[in-house]
């Protein structure tokens, strides 16, 4: 079912540093062809006609060395893990918009996320206290292994979704979520899994195989050329 489309606040963590990446700098501040992908995810944001503002969040190194960042993103620290960052942002966003803002918390490092996918999924969510995210269906056989990386069982992968970014929620639902997760000691690894924790059940929505998350150095590559590819569409 399709809801009506609101304006809704994009919240991109992007305090980390990414070790798996190398280099000298954070991987979101490296540069994919001649822009950062920073740059290159934001660019993908401005472009969703239901974001009204985008907050970023960064380090405090980078507040503090006073990094240039586009006049028309908003600012706040991040905290010691993603999740903490992104509880940082929701303060913000909270502080300043109110109780029942939007928050759509995409990777900085998703720089060829599509417009149409986040649209759809802003469309489909809709006010839904449950809220929703991108995935990817799994096509490959799962394998279960255990610590000798010895196959021990095959996974039935009917059902199963590789969850990706944007996750789109309700500013205050997360912020619970995400305060009962860390008072009981929960390791969060996005957002749909501390509304999960507390007893939601988000929705997904279809993403595209290329939204792809720039990890270690090959990824950026595969971004090039995933890029290149999407312009000539």
């Amino acid at each position: 079912m399709n809801h009506k489309r609101d304006e809704v606040v994009a919240l991109l963590p992007a305090a980390g540093f990414g070790s798996r990446m190398g280099g000298t700098q954070p991987k979101q501040f490296q540069k994919l062809n001649e822009r950062s992908v920073l740059e290159c995810t934001l660019d993908r944001i401005r472009a969703v006609p239901a974001v009204s503002r985008i907050v970023l969040v960064v380090s405090q190194t980078e507040i503090k060395q006073k990094r240039s960042f586009p006049d028309d993103v908003f600012l706040t620290s991040g905290g010691q893990t993603r999740a903490q960052s992104v509880r940082n942002g929701l303060e913000y966003i909270r502080d300043e918009l109110g109780h029942t803002a939007q928050v759509l918390v995409h990777d900085a490092a998703r720089p060829c996320v599509r417009v149409a996918d986040i649209n759809r999924l802003i469309d489909e969510v809709g006010q839904s206290q449950h809220g929703g995210i991108l995935a990817i269906p799994v096509h490959d056989t799962l394998k279960r292994t255990n610590e000798n990386q010895q196959i021990v069982a095959t996974v039935d992968r009917e059902h199963m979704w590789r969850a990706v970014t944007p996750q789109l929620f309700q500013v205050e639902p997360l912020i619970d979520a995400l305060d009962v997760a860390e008072r009981d000691g929960i390791a969060v690894t996005d957002e749909a899994s501390a509304m999960e924790y507390v007893g939601a059940t988000p929705c997904v929505v279809l993403s595209a195989q290329d939204n792809i998350k720039i990890t270690v150095p090959d990824d950026m590559a595969l971004a090039r050329v995933i890029l290149a590819a999407q312009d000539q569409t």
